[in-house]
């Protein structure tokens, strides 16, 4: 018998094909359509920062009528590196409300200000002026 040590380190190639099939799914997914997954993600298309454990997010609340609009404009935005490291969009609603959905667009540092006001002009420029800024939840 050996007493061999768990290996307590996570699978990086697991985590990043876990990931990348959810962004294969997202990519098509329509917020309005989807209740098997509470967010739907999308990220730039050429990567170009990371967040740091300061990063922050604008808020867009809308409705399950107007979702799928709002969120194309983000999407493409985001995808087209105009605004932050993600954009995420709930399928369900976060206030009790059963028509209320959230966008989130996330910045990768909440204490840089040009930054984190350059998303917010990118956001009013596409036609979105969003509800409030606040920063992640750690942990």
């Amino acid at each position: 018998m050996t007493n061999k040590k768990p290996n307590n380190q996570p699978n990086m190639d697991l985590i990043r094909m876990v990931q990348n099939a959810r962004m294969a799914h997202d990519q098509a997914a329509q917020p309005s359509q989807v209740a098997a997954v509470y967010w739907i993600e999308v990220k730039p298309r050429q990567v170009t920062t990371t967040p740091t454990p300061r990063a922050g997010f604008w808020r867009i609340r809308v409705t399950t009528q107007t979702v799928d609009a709002v969120w194309s404009a983000v999407k493409s935005a985001t995808e087209a590196g105009e605004l932050g490291y993600k954009s995420k969009v709930s399928t369900a609603s976060r206030d009790g409300d059963p028509n209320s959905r959230v966008i989130h667009v996330l910045t990768v540092d909440a204490d840089d200000a040009v930054d984190v006001e350059r998303v917010r002009a990118a956001l009013v420029k596409i036609g979105h002026t969003p509800d409030g800024y606040e920063r992640r939840a750690e942990g």
